[in-house]
Formats: C-alpha cells, structure tokens, sequence
C-alpha cells in the first residue's frame, strides 16, 4: 500500500489578501483529498493547482464556512480523477479571501486548509 503524507496550511485571524502558497513534490504523488474550513460565515475561494496552472487539480470552490469543513474527493478533482503529481511539481494552494465579494466585513477567517496524498 501507498504511503499516506498530508500538507496542512493554516493562516490565523482574518485575511485580507488572498494566499498563494507553494511547495515541490517530494516524490511522484496523487493527491487523493481535501478539507478545507474557516470560521466566518462566508466562504472563501480554494483552488489547486501547478505553477503554470493554478486550477490544474481543483477549480475555484468555496471553503467550508462556520468551522464546518467541506471535502474534496476524486469526483470533485479536474477530470474527475485523482490527480498525478510528478517529483519536482510545484503545487500551489491558491485563496481568494473575499470569494464573496462583500469587502473586508466579509472576508475569510482562522483558515485551515489539508491536503492529503499517496506517495507514488
């Protein structure tokens, strides 16, 4: 069986501005879920991807709201399947703070985002 690694982000208070987080593959990987939540009651805008493309794994989506987070799974990944990682891929975990568009009253809050991957 495949070994199992997580990344988890975390970003403490409110935003405000948008996250672009980045980090290489440290081998061949799929990534095969993810749970991502804020505490605000509006969701934020989560997308996942590569450095040439930002939603090469998963479309922009809304974060669970309220500490309730939402999963993400094969289905919801691009081309419904979990998506490969090569070694040396640069991941990049893209946050649009005021997915909403209701300005800084609405923005997210306490983000918490975790990744999960199979190592192969």
């Amino acid at each position: 069986m495949d070994r199992i690694f997580t990344i988890a982000l975390h970003v403490t208070g409110t935003m405000t501005a948008d996250l672009d987080a980045r980090w290489t593959a440290p081998c061949d990987c799929q990534l095969i879920h993810v749970s991502a939540v804020n505490t605000a009651a509006y969701a934020a805008g989560l997308s996942i991807g590569t450095s040439v493309s930002g939603t090469a794994y998963l479309a922009k989506c809304d974060t669970g709201v309220s500490s309730v987070p939402v999963e993400k799974t094969r289905t919801d990944f691009v081309g419904d399947q979990y998506p490969h990682v090569p070694d040396g891929t640069i991941v990049v975990v893209g946050v649009d703070y005021n997915y909403n568009g209701g300005g800084a009253a609405q923005s997210s809050a306490d983000l918490t985002v975790v990744l999960t991957f199979t190592e192969g």
